[in-house]
Parts: structure tokens; C-alpha cells; sequence
């Protein structure tokens, strides 16, 4: 089966056709890191671990780029006298980088930060004045804009009319030709910090938000590339005024134009500035990374995620199945670790993630596998469990959602086990007394508080009923 990917450009789905087969290009917006993460940041970033993950098992290189916007207004807006624009941004970029490593997300194969790239976004300010596409102010302001109406293009990612669309509203409005005509570059102003700015053509001053990513993905991936990535939000004006400059500049730009759906709160979009976010650090520390990863992954990309208590416990059940099947699974089979050597991926999975990385439908399938398992050993029939239990490892291991004792909850975890233990061991003992009321109530015991007791010929085992 084909890969078959949603192109928001072109408003279908498409079947993905790379430049490249040997090495695939994607390009996300990563974070402007004026503050913190929330849990929203982490749930885009993962969208793009997995369709990175599912693109390296499908064609073995992937080549990830997902830049820092570093210098920005909210940037400076929140920086202070004891803590310069610069340092604060940097602190903000560690918080995510931990925040995505903490639910195993891979770490792109270029991490490029906006103030690095300087140089060739001016080039690309100058080849768009060039071709008559962009105009200094002529009020001396030092800023220059993009001419909407000089690319008839305009406006096709979004399928909007220009006419329809709001003025932008990132620069002063007064040098504009058109209140549409957004910000190449910004000249200086008083009351920005002389360290926020760089000398051009044009007069001192910084680059626009927007320009940043087309000369970043530029410098980093070349002319075209496979796939453009980032959330919903993004998609005007952002990824609307990339794309125009892009390919008014005689560049192919993104071939694919992928976007996430956005974690809400009551049905509104979680954001900073409508103060609804919870942050990713206080998620993570109320629950396991890989039930948080879990979680975030359960609803298709292109969707909304109203995240609530239930979402983790949900997530935290599922994972439990899953890891209780597995350790199963391991005590039947004789051989160890070895017996559960990769296994090709079931076509169930692989049809499910090549039709628009449907993750739903995958953990579905892992699911239905880990009751096959169940049943193969219920029945005794280890090959069939061990088949089970492979296809399991393989599928959670391309999703990044292969289960460890730590799901659990680690120091919890050891004290649980150490009472289960004790209450299996009197059990024992009353069993081989003959006491078959005590030992009768001891079981009914563990099981009223929702645990599971497997007697096999290597001993009891207990696992937390899911």
C-alpha cells in the first residue's frame, strides 16, 4: 500500500511521492520561546515524531529539521533587565527540548535558531526586491514588506481571497503599500535593545517572523523539500506568507503541506494568550512520560485533543494491558529475550499508518493482538503467543510506546509488589496447610482490589487488572 498523507494545500489525500526516496525532507515550525511549553507544544512536536518514526521505518533515512524562533516580538516583549532577550530565550529552548525528551520524542537532525540564519534571510529580502515583489517603506522606517497583490498566488494554501483577508498586523502599518503586506524585515526602534538588531540594506533592524522558516528550511534542506509541517494555527498567516515569498522567489518550496490538530480546553484552542494552557512540566510531573506520549498519540493527528483526567487514565490502563501481556508472555516462553527478536509489522498496522499515519487504528491493531496473546496463553499455546507478543514489540516500538516497569510508577510500584508478594507467599503457605478458606480469602483480597493472580509452574504472578 501506498503512503498516503492529507495535504492541506491541495485539501485531499495524496499519496506520497518524495523527491528523494533515499532521504526524506521535512521541515517543522518549532516553538517561539518567549515562555514555556504546554502540553499543546508537546502534542504538535509528537505528531511529527511519529510521521518522522513511520517515514524512517518506510524508507530508512529522514532528514528533520524543526527551527527555534529566537527573536521575535514576544521574545523581547518578555524579557527583562535581569534576564536579556537572549538568555531568556535560551532558558525557554532548554524547557522544551526537555519537555519533548520527555516523552521520548526523537531530537531533529538540525535544530537551527532564527538569529544563526540571518544572512540569508536578508538574501532572500533583496532577491524578492529584485523581482518586484517586496519594497522598502519609504517613510525611512528601515522596515520592508511583501507585496500581496504582486503575487497572484497569494492566498492558496488557505483558499482565501485577498480581498478577504485581514490587514496584517505585525508592523506599523504606515509604510505599507496594501494593509495586507506583511514584515520582511523590521527596523530598529528606540525602545528595542541595541543587541536585537542587525545592519542591512535597508537600515538596522530585525528579520519579520515569517521569513525566518523560508530561509532556514532553505539554507537547511535546499530550493524544495518533501513536507511542511506544524499546527492548524499556523497555517494563516504564517505558512501563507511562506509559502508566497518561497515561491515568488523562484524557489519549489514545501510539495506537501501537513498540519496538526490543537489540544482545546472546553473547546477553545489552549494558548498562552487566552491563559488556558497547562504546562507540560506539570503534566509530566503528575504522570508517566510514556502514558502522557500515550495519550497525546491516542487521537488522530488532524484532530482535536480535549485533554481531562480521564485521558490519562485511559492511557495508563491501555498501557498496562499492553505491558501485562508482555511480561506474560515472557515468563511462558522458554529462551528469553532472544525468542522476541523483531518481527515484520502486521498488515493491519502498516495499512492503518500508511492511510494518513492513522495511529488510532494502529494501537487498535496492537490491542487486538495483545487479546490473541492472551487467549494463545490461556490456551497454552506459547508459538502463537510469542508470534503475539513480537508483533506487539515491533508495533510500540515504531510508535515510541514500548511499555517498561516504569509505567507503572516506580517507587510506588516496588511498595505494591512487595505487599502483593507477602500476600501471595501467606496464600502459599495456606494452601499447603490445606487451608482453603484462608487461602480462599486472601485471593478474593487481591482481587477486590483489582489485581490478578496467575499461577504457573515458575510460580504466581500478579498483574493490575486492566
Amino acid at each position: 500500500m501506498t503512503l498516503r498523507l492529507y495535504d492541506t494545500r491541495a485539501q485531499l489525500l495524496r499519496d506520497f511521492v518524495p523527491l528523494d526516496p533515499e532521504n526524506i525532507t521535512m521541515y517543522v515550525c518549532g516553538p517561539t520561546v518567549q515562555s514555556g511549553p504546554h502540553i499543546g507544544h508537546v502534542r504538535a512536536a509528537l505528531s511529527f515524531d511519529l510521521l518522522r518514526r513511520w517515514l524512517e521505518h518506510r524508507y530508512g533515512r529522514v532528514t528533520f529539521v524543526r527551527n527555534v524562533t529566537d527573536i521575535d516580538d514576544k521574545v523581547l516583549a518578555n524579557a527583562t533587565d535581569a534576564e536579556p532577550w537572549w538568555a531568556l530565550a535560551y532558558r525557554m529552548e532548554r524547557e522544551f527540548t526537555a519537555a519533548y525528551a520527555g516523552i521520548g520524542i526523537l531530537p531533529p537532525t538540525y535544530e537551527p535558531r532564527a538569529t544563526a540564519s540571518v544572512p540569508q534571510m536578508q538574501e532572500l529580502i533583496a532577491l524578492l526586491i529584485e523581482r518586484g515583489h517586496a519594497y522598502p517603506a519609504p517613510d525611512g522606517s528601515g522596515d520592508v514588506y511583501f507585496d500581496v497583490r504582486s503575487w497572484s498566488d497569494y492566498g492558496s494554501l488557505t483558499h482565501q481571497s485577498l480581498d478577504a483577508m485581514e490587514a496584517a498586523e505585525d508592523a506599523d502599518p504606515r509604510g505599507k503599500r496594501n494593509p495586507q503586506d506583511f514584515a520582511l524585515w523590521k527596523g530598529t526602534k528606540p525602545d528595542e535593545p541595541a543587541d536585537a538588531t542587525w545592519a542591512s540594506p535597508w537600515g538596522a533592524g530585525r528579520p519579520g517572523w515569517h521569513i525566518e522558516c523560508s530561509a532556514m528550511s532553505k539554507r537547511y534542506l535546499g530550493a524544495e523539500f518533501d513536507i511542511h509541517g506544524g499546527g492548524l494555527d499556523l497555517r494563516f498567516p504564517h505558512h501563507e506568507n511562506e509559502l508566497a515569498q518561497s515561491t515568488a522567489a523562484g524557489d519549489g518550496f514545501a510539495r506537501y503541506w501537513v498540519h496538526n490538530g490543537l489540544v482545546t480546553v472546553d473547546g477553545q484552542k489552549m494558548s498562552k494568550s487566552l491563559g488556558n494552557f497547562t504546562l507540560a512540566a506539570d503534566v509530566l510531573a503528575a504522570h508517566d512520560a510514556l502514558v502522557v506520549r500515550y495519550a497525546l498519540a491516542a487521537a488522530h493527528y488532524r484532530s482535536s485533543l480535549d485533554l481531562g483526567e480521564s485521558s490519562w487514565t485511559e492511557a495508563e490502563a491501555a498501557l498496562s494491558r499492553i505491558e501485562s501481556f508482555l511480561q506474560r508472555a515472557f515468563r511462558a516462553v522458554e529462551g528469553g529475550w532472544g525468542e522476541f527478536a523483531s518481527q515484520s509489522l502486521p498488515p493491519a498496522f502498516t495499512a492503518a499508518m500508511d492511510d494518513d499515519l492513522g495511529v488510532p487504528q494502529a494501537l487498535a491493531v496492537v490491542h487486538e493482538t495483545v487479546r490473541a496473546g492472551n487467549s494463545a496463553l490461556d490456551a497454552g499455546d506459547t508459538d502463537a503467543a510469542r508470534d503475539s507478543a513480537r508483533a506487539v514489540l515491533a508495533m510500540t516500538s515504531v510508535l515510541g510506546l514500548t511499555p517498561t516497569p516504569s509505567t507503572k510508577g516506580g517507587a510506588s510500584t516496588s511498595a505494591l509488589d512487595a505487599l502483593v508478594q507477602t500476600m501471595i507467599t501467606q496464600r502459599a503457605q495456606a494452601r499447603a496447610d490445606k487451608d482453603w478458606a484462608a487461602a480462599d480469602r486472601i485471593r478474593d483480597a487481591i482481587a477486590a482490589a483489582g489485581i490478578t493472580l496467575e499461577d504457573t509452574p515458575a510460580g504466581t504472578h500478579w498483574s493490575i487488572d486492566g
